[in-house]
């Protein structure tokens, strides 16, 4: 199979020479835009927007529709993993995402299971290649998951956390019970991941959200190395194309060059930490996907434009190893019209330059 007729992204994640830097951003389908608060109207909620494959297509393909992206993003879930593992996940509102049976009793632990992702996770597969059909080999599809300890830590601590406290007290009382649920999660997003590749996913992301909530001895023991698991065992080509994959551990920018010996082919940074200087501690190891600040949508567009081109210069010359992204997720009071200003400037600035 060729790859898209716009491989920027996938080239840019290679190492590969480009003409311009590729950028699409986390969260890309979400609540700042009109028509995607329509389709989740339509499906009566977030979990059966997600579990639906063709509404799920249509939320994908909806910023692609107003902006000139260069990937598209599954749009899913990652706590469809834990679901799957039967911890009933539901959505309250205003609150988040919770679990009806958060893993805190050792028997619990110990017949902890991994889902089959072809059974319990269908719909998202299904999704998948309803995509890729849909996307018509225009531009690549990214298939995610969350790493082992962020879905570990909503796993134990039953909804989102501030303190982790169940989490830490585990990992500091019984870290065999930690260790259980983390190697077991492991085996589960290694398998889902592998799946999505499988049914069209043309790289991969893990987004490790909470891993910069751990101290650095904590997060080498019980973050990285599972994360370093998942990667070993991915698909690495598929359809005669390799599939690249990207690791995002937010707060992670004092172990860049730990992150780069595990054998992804980018991680993804944080705002809080300088372009320029996660390329000079990396060096050619690995591309780097980030990071402006998704604050920075909320201002005036040279403004916007303005912080966008400090990235691409933080960078430096040439945009081989760099795809343009947020530091986190768009907020869902982002101006839609902030977001074309965004795309355009990393185009028309990254080709000039």
């Amino acid at each position: 199979m060729t790859r898209p007729t716009n491989d920027t992204f996938l080239r840019a994640l290679l190492k590969e020479p480009t003409d311009r830097t590729p950028v699409w951003l986390m969260r890309q389908a979400g609540r700042y835009l009109p028509e995607y608060c329509e389709t989740r109207r339509r499906a009566g909620s977030f979990l059966q927007l997600c579990k639906n494959p063709s509404l799920a297509c249509e939320v994908t393909l909806q910023p692609l529709a107003r902006y000139d992206l260069d990937a598209a993003i599954l749009f899913s879930d990652i706590l469809t993993v834990p679901d799957a593992m039967g911890l009933g996940l539901y959505f309250e509102e205003g609150e988040g995402p919770r679990f009806e049976r958060p893993l805190r009793e050792e028997w619990v632990i110990r017949d902890l299971a991994v889902p089959e992702p072809y059974d319990h996770l269908r719909y998202v597969t299904d999704g998948v290649a309803e995509i890729r059909r849909a996307l018509a080999n225009s531009v690549p599809l990214i298939g995610f998951a969350g790493s082992p300890f962020t879905l570990t830590c909503y796993m134990i601590e039953g909804a989102s956390s501030s303190e982790f406290r169940h989490v830490k007290t585990m990992l500091y009382t019984r870290p065999d019970l930690l260790h259980r649920i983390l190697a077991v999660t492991a085996e589960a997003v290694t398998a889902y991941l592998n799946a999505q590749i499988e049914s069209g996913a043309q790289a991969v992301m893990i987004f490790d959200s909470w891993g910069g909530a751990l101290s650095a001895a904590a997060y080498r023991e019980f973050s990285l190395p599972y994360m370093q698991r998942i990667v070993a065992n991915l698909i690495r080509e598929h359809d005669g194309e390799r599939v690249p994959s990207i690791v995002f551990t937010k707060g992670g920018g004092l172990w860049l060059e730990s992150i780069a010996d595990i054998g992804c082919d980018g991680i993804g940074l944080d705002w809080t930490i300088d372009i320029g200087e996660a390329r000079r501690r990396v060096g050619e190891r690995v591309a780097l996907q980030g990071n402006l600040d998704p604050a920075v949508l909320f201002a005036p567009p040279e403004s916007i434009a303005a912080e966008t081109k400090r990235v691409l210069d933080s960078f430096g010359p040439g945009s081989t190893g760099h795809v343009f992204n947020l530091g986190h997720g768009i907020s869902q009071h982002t101006p839609p019209e902030s977001v074309d200003v965004l795309v355009r400037t990393v185009h028309e600035y990254s080709k000039k330059s």
